[in-house]
């Protein structure tokens, strides 16, 4: 089995879109997020890839999870199920789910680490991400960023979490 990681941006009330879109704008998520996914991996699905703002994200390998058989995306790799994607990923390497909701929800359980930046706020959503079992899921490290700023205009913390074994 392939070393899979989830990266997601949470709101306090789980909320990670809307209309297909992010919520908030956090320079230092996205330096973060493109920081951790350079040279890897990243696994979404198809209306993620769209939300995209640059198509596809430069120096990492794109696989997307489509439904309809035999559809191509030009400069990415397919995958027609969860298992078709995992047999695709890099055995080499982290591969990194980056959603949306129900990509999260199907991986969840497969995933051996999650980067999640909670962006302390509540927002109106459309798209959620699951609630985390503590049973399940330990937290290893925590970076408060709790004074917002002018690129930064809501307090977050990094956090990584690992599978309990």
């Amino acid at each position: 089995m392939p070393k899979i990681s989830i990266i997601v941006a949470v709101a306090k009330n789980n909320a990670i879109g809307k209309d297909n879109k992010l919520l908030w704008h956090l320079s230092e998520d996205l330096k973060r997020f493109k920081s951790l996914t350079s040279g890897h991996y990243i696994i979404m699905g198809k209306n993620t890839y769209f939300s995209l703002p640059r198509r596809p994200l430069p120096n990492r390998t794109h696989i997307i999870l489509t439904d309809i058989p035999g559809e191509q995306i030009d400069d990415c790799m397919m995958a027609y199920s969860i298992e078709d994607a995992i047999s695709k990923m890099n055995p080499e390497q982290e591969n990194f789910i980056i959603g949306g909701a129900s990509i999260y929800r199907q991986f969840l359980p497969l995933a051996h680490k999650l980067y999640i930046t909670w962006v302390h706020e509540s927002f109106d959503a459309d798209t959620f991400f699951p609630e985390l079992d503590d049973k399940i899921w330990q937290l290893v490290s925590e970076e408060h960023h709790p004074d917002p700023d002018e690129n930064n205009p809501y307090p977050y913390t990094f956090a990584i979490y690992e599978q309990k074994l």
